[in-house]
């Protein structure tokens, strides 16, 4: 494809030559792994968590949650931060940026007190860290003074931040947990003891499976397992929702967010974006399809800017939020009653079993054509037009006012292609 965008982007005053990353994971711990990533295409890495020592890891370590006949959906991580000791990784990192010096390398750190946190920072930013990434979100590590315990206790939050602040002159993102109910609170110490970025998400506390054979969870560990954290495709809607509430408190609306969570696809790298993402790790999506996933998603952001008339990612970089509004604020005064093309539609009866027993009894199938039939009970929910198994089979039809409602514009989506 010819280049006729921009997919560069400045991040944290970084000159990066997309915003495709690996996020700190599995998929980033060593020199060569990190070398053919920058060889096929990515913007830049941030390095797997360096500690001071290496981790002491379990095997089997990994799950995954499927659905019906397609790959898994979720997938369940217990690994934890890197298994070099921190010279061990500065070496590596030292060696990468010499290579690659044109490739953003940015490195996640994670310190048990504020002397770890200290050296990590200096040894790290000497090694040729370009931005450090602090890890205060990893749900499964074997110290309580680290990890997402720390993530969820803002003073720590801030007193860590302040302490690696002090101790590095390259730009500093503060890694959050998702195992908490406000993102915002321990966002905004971060902030305040000098964080320049967030990201978000880290993993989620899961048990993805119960082994009937063992009795126990998976992976099964010598017949014993763990809660661990959880990632992949299932985990974007949620991933989302924490984007956005950032992006929309007033006192973090203008601090930069790196994305992370189930980004798979050149959709969903486009939707971490337009929620004001100027940054994407990726790490699920390479553990299933490999290192060269990233020119599908440079492909299809290409193409997505070049139908919308959009020169540079800055150009539609959070153009979603405004369009996110309170439960409470949304138009409740009409039903779209949702259409039935016969044309597409495969009698298997689905959207009425549907409708009948988890809906509004509102679709009726005519006895010898099999046809379904949208009767006067639809209160145009939908459901019928997500369980269809043909895509385009079942779309919005005509609107319908709710009594004593006054007509006025409506938009409606039209086109489901995913």
């Amino acid at each position: 494809m010819s280049k006729k965008v921009d997919l560069s982007i400045d991040f944290l005053g970084v000159h990066c030559e997309n915003p495709f990353f690996l996020s700190s994971s599995p998929v980033c711990h060593n020199y060569e792994m990190i070398a053919k990533c920058f060889d096929l295409g990515w913007g830049g890495v941030f390095y797997k968590t360096v500690g001071i020592n290496g981790m002491n890891e379990c095997s089997p370590r990994f799950d995954n949650v499927r659905k019906e006949d397609c790959g898994f959906v979720g997938f369940k991580n217990m690994e934890q931060i890197s298994e070099h000791c921190w010279q061990e990784n500065a070496e590596i990192i030292r060696r990468l940026k010499h290579d690659y010096p044109t490739k953003v390398m940015g490195v996640s750190i994670m310190g048990a007190n504020e002397e770890e946190w200290a050296l990590l920072a200096r040894e790290m930013t000497k090694a040729g860290a370009d931005m450090l990434e602090l890890n205060f979100s990893c749900p499964q590590m074997t110290s309580h003074a680290m990890g997402s315990d720390v993530g969820q206790t803002p003073e720590l939050v801030e007193k860590y931040t302040r302490v690696v602040k002090q101790n590095t002159n390259v730009p500093v993102i503060a890694k959050m947990t998702p195992n908490i109910s406000h993102m915002e609170v321990p966002s905004k110490a971060a902030v305040k003891g000098g964080a320049d970025a967030i990201s978000s998400i880290n993993t989620i506390k899961s048990i993805c499976n119960i082994d009937l054979e063992n009795i126990t969870g998976m992976p099964v560990v010598n017949g014993k397992s763990s809660i661990s954290g959880y990632s992949g495709a299932a985990v974007k809607p949620i991933a989302l929702r924490f984007l956005a509430q950032l992006k929309m408190d007033k006192d973090l609306a203008n601090v930069p967010v790196s994305g992370i969570g189930g980004i798979e696809t050149w959709q969903d790298a486009v939707e971490f974006l337009l929620l004001g993402a100027e940054n994407l790790q990726v790490t699920t999506s390479v553990m299933q399809y490999g290192y060269r996933i990233v020119e599908d998603m440079k492909d299809g952001l290409e193409i997505f800017m070049l139908e919308h008339g959009f020169t540079s990612l800055r150009d539609f970089i959070g153009k979603a939020l405004p369009n996110i509004i309170p439960c409470e604020d949304l138009d409740r005064d009409f039903q779209i009653i949702p259409e039935i093309h016969d044309d597409l539609c495969v009698r298997c009866g689905r959207c009425a079993i549907s409708c009948f027993d988890g809906g509004h009894q509102a679709i009726e199938i005519e006895k010898d054509t099999r046809k379904p039939i949208i009767t006067d009970k639809c209160v145009g929910c939908h459901l019928c037009l997500n369980v269809c198994p043909v895509l385009g089979a079942i779309t919005p039809g005509f609107i319908k006012w709710k009594p004593g409602r006054t007509p006025h514009d409506v938009i409606i989506k039209h086109t489901y292609d995913r």
